[in-house]
Parts: C-alpha cells; sequence; structure tokens
C-alpha cells in the first residue's frame, strides 16, 4: 500500500475557542488541545471528517489546563475511547473539574472533570513516518507545554504564544513572569519552521517565526524590568482572554 505520511492539520478555534491541532500518521491520531466544551459536537464532527468514520483517536493532548485548551476533552475522550494527556502539574486541577485555576469560572462554565495521564519534557508519541515530542514551557500555568514535530520543523506552541502578535499572561493561576520569558527563549532555540500559536493562523517561514518569537522575548524581558507592571497605555484583558491586547 501507499505509505500514510504524517500530516499536521490546525482545526481554526472558534469564538474563546483555542486551535485544536490533529497529527495524523500511518501509526496513530492525536489532537492537540480540544477547546471549551460549548463547541465538542462541532470538533467531534471535524474530527471524524478528518480521520474517517473508523478511525481512531489514539489520545488528547493538552497544553495546559485552561477551560478553552482542555473543556471539551472529557467529551471527546468518551466519544472515541481515547486517553488524555496532561503535565502532572494538571492533574489534579483536572481530575477534580477545578473550576478556579482552569479559569472555567471566568466563562460561567463548570469544567467537566477528567483523568489524565502525566506526559513531561522529552516524552515522545510515534506516528509512523516520524514521533513528536513534548517540551515543558512554564510561565503562563505551571502546566504549560509546547509539542514539536523535530522533521517538520512544526512546533505546536499552547499558550505560551497565544497569537502572534499578542504575548501571554502570566497573572492567572500558577502564571509566572520570569518563567514565561525563559519559555520563549526555549522555543526560539528550536528554530522552528512553522508556528502553530493558540489562537489565529500558522505561522510559516523561519524567519517569520524568529521576528515573532524575538518581539515575545522583548516584551517578556521589559515587563521583568517594570517589575511586572503592564504598559500604562494597555487595557487590562477582559477576564476570559488569557493573552494581552495591545
Amino acid at each position: 500500500g501507499v505509505e500514510k505520511l504524517m500530516r499536521i492539520i490546525r482545526l481554526p478555534g472558534i469564538h474563546h475557542d483555542v486551535n485544536a491541532t490533529l497529527i495524523c500518521g500511518e501509526q496513530g491520531n492525536y489532537m492537540v488541545d480540544v477547546g471549551t466544551s460549548w463547541y465538542q459536537l462541532l470538533i467531534q464532527e471535524r474530527l471524524r471528517g478528518k480521520i474517517g468514520e473508523e478511525g481512531e483517536l489514539d489520545g488528547i493532548i493538552l497544553t495546559c489546563r485552561r477551560y478553552n485548551h482542555s473543556g471539551g476533552a472529557a467529551f471527546l475522550k468518551e466519544e472515541f475511547s481515547t486517553r488524555v494527556f496532561a503535565h502532572p502539574n494538571a492533574a489534579q486541577a483536572l481530575s477534580s473539574g477545578d473550576f478556579f485555576t482552569t479559569w472555567a469560572n471566568r466563562y460561567d462554565s463548570d469544567m467537566p472533570p477528567i483523568e489524565t495521564e502525566p506526559i513531561i519534557e522529552a516524552h515522545s508519541f510515534e506516528v509512523g513516518d516520524g514521533t513528536f515530542e513534548i517540551i515543558e514551557l512554564p510561565g503562563h500555568c505551571n502546566d504549560a507545554i509546547g509539542v514539536w514535530q523535530a522533521d517538520r520543523g512544526v512546533f505546536i506552541a499552547g499558550p505560551t504564544i497565544p497569537k502572534a502578535d499578542c504575548p501571554s499572561r502570566w497573572d492567572q493561576p500558577t502564571g509566572c513572569l520570569p518563567d514565561l520569558l525563559a519559555s520563549v527563549e526555549r522555543i526560539i532555540q528550536l528554530q522552528a519552521k512553522t508556528l502553530i500559536p493558540a489562537h489565529g493562523d500558522s505561522i510559516r517561514g523561519a524567519e517569520e517565526v524568529a521576528e515573532i518569537l524575538e518581539k515575545h522575548r522583548a516584551f517578556f524581558v521589559e515587563r521583568i524590568a517594570a517589575g511586572g507592571e503592564l504598559p500604562r497605555n494597555w487595557p487590562r484583558p477582559s477576564q476570559t482572554c488569557n493573552y494581552l491586547t495591545p
């Protein structure tokens, strides 16, 4: 038969939802992030459309505990009889449906509780025609991770790079500004050719990725120098938002 090559497909997030990214290969299909529980039926349909009625989902990987990344995971886990992976720092909040640190309360929503399996730095997943690995990126929260496909230079950034032109927040539960800077520096070292942020279009081309990451890095360096204060003219982010808007 024809070798099925790995595909990495961004399913754009609706409204508050983050992008869900499907990694498909001959030996496995994985979904990175799922969005809130509001559009979970739609995500289920989109996923079926990509992997087929008979297709199996081998796992869901959550880049952090926040509701707009993880809220739909309990439903999809059940629907696809699959496993859900998250950083161990998120395990208790997710299994108890903690609506505070997941930020679900800011969406006036319950957090559907979910049991997860731990993934840490350098944990890798084989999908046939390549593997992808987990990179720990604390800062937005202490369980934030990214997903790196080295052969293609594709990086799924999670909450650390929420949008090309908007930096991540560190003032939500378990956030830490110096960690956020270190995590952005870590992403820069990867020299990714494509970066998929939490919201909005993929950033394509090594130069474009490097340029955008440098803006994020410089912003956090300035904020640390300013003792963690936001620039004076920046509005306070809306309570559901995981990023800052200049």
